[in-house]
């Protein structure tokens, strides 16, 4: 494949505040019990033979930074190339939308001018799913488009996904700022030749308080922006619902098959764990558990995280709990969300709904 220079921005909120998401970045929210979301962006990048990545950052990102670390763990701790920590500007952080914001690319225009890259994938760090970046590439070099973006039919309305409007050979006419059910949705990914990106920028300079994508909207007739559909599982997540859901979701065999698909690992920082114990008389079905964990008790349909403990005659149900929880003996948790290093007090019933999840926040702050 061609060099390929990837940028994730990992720069922007949801427009609405969460408890889950409150003090910390989008992109390093818990998934699955042993990843976190930025995990996705940067082994699409590095599956697809990018070694070369920029990682713009929020303004709180302490706790992405001690994640990633230097990129070891996706072999891109390199001499040549390798993982780039980018400034980003507060503003991405204070509203919704604002994807790509041309500000963000201008001010670390330094590391696109220095790479000698003919095309530049640019990722959110936000959408749960596995993208073949080389097959995206092909599909762009084919076309002869000067940016092709990555898109998914809309499966509900979303005011925190942006959308497009296409015609009837794929052509973007039109940015929709709010997704509507099966408008194509944007999956914050997209490919571009290197040198028309640097063109881009050098044009909408004077507007550089806006997303890549929202600068264009007067122009889709000049620029040609075309969507290649992805045909795989997405989970995109902005709100507590969105990560309840997408998370419990993964239990699903075929989605599991879609996220993680065999030859193409999502790769995440390595912990020093050992493997989770099964006690006598636990019961553990349909759920994914971390190591680390001790299961005393029962866990049905849910996601725990490292260092878990479930003491004897508790009960988790439909739930994800966070690294290093303790739910004490016969506590019952359902339809929730509880954050890391919180304890479930004994004999005590912590219980949401399908449609109100009940979400417990972290117990101080790190």
């Amino acid at each position: 494949m061609e060099k390929v220079l990837g940028i994730i921005t990992a720069n922007y909120a949801s427009s609405v505040s969460g408890k889950v998401t409150k003090g910390r970045p989008l992109a390093s929210l818990p998934f699955f019990g042993r990843y976190r979301l930025v995990d996705f962006a940067l082994s699409n990048m590095v599956n697809s033979g990018i070694d070369t990545v920029g990682l713009v950052m929020p303004s709180n990102y302490r706790s992405i930074i001690d994640h990633v670390g230097s990129g070891k763990d996706w072999g891109l701790d390199r001499k040549n190339g390798g993982l780039f920590i980018l400034p980003g500007t507060a503003f991405g952080t204070a509203r919704k939308g604002g994807r790509f914001l041309l500000r963000d690319l201008i001010n670390n225009e330094a590391l696109l001018k220095r790479s000698d890259a003919e095309y530049v994938a640019c990722s959110g760090a936000n959408f749960a799913c596995n993208v073949d970046v080389k097959k995206l590439i092909e599909v762009h070099k084919e076309s002869r488009a000067n940016i092709t973006v990555l898109t998914a039919p809309s499966p509900r309305d979303n005011p925190d996904i942006s959308g497009f409007e296409l015609d009837e050979r794929g052509r973007v006419k039109a940015l929709i700022p709010e997704a509507n059910k099966d408008d194509a949705a944007f999956l914050d990914f997209f490919v571009v030749d290197r040198e028309f990106l640097l063109d881009l920028l050098d044009r909408y300079a004077e507007v550089d308080h806006l997303g890549l994508f929202e600068a264009l909207a007067g122009d889709y007739r000049l620029v040609d922006v075309r969507a290649a559909s992805f045909d795989r599982y997405v989970a995109p997540i902005f709100t507590d619902e969105d990560y309840f859901y997408a998370n419990l979701e993964a239990l699903n065999p075929q989605v599991t098959k879609d996220l993680f698909p065999t030859g193409r690992t999502v790769m995440t920082k390595a912990h020093d764990t050992a493997p989770a114990k099964y006690e006598v008389g636990s019961s553990v079905t349909n759920s994914a558990v971390s190591a680390g964990c001790r299961i005393f008790g029962t866990v049905r349909g849910s996601i725990l995280g490292r260092n878990v403990i479930v003491e004897p005659g508790a009960t988790v149900v439909d739930s994800i709990i966070m690294q290093s929880c303790i739910i004490r003996e016969g506590a019952y948790v359902e339809n929730a969300i509880i954050d890391r290093n919180n304890v479930v007090p004994a004999g005590t019933e912590y219980k949401g709904t399908k449609d109100d999840v009940l979400v417990i926040e972290k117990p101080y702050k790190y």
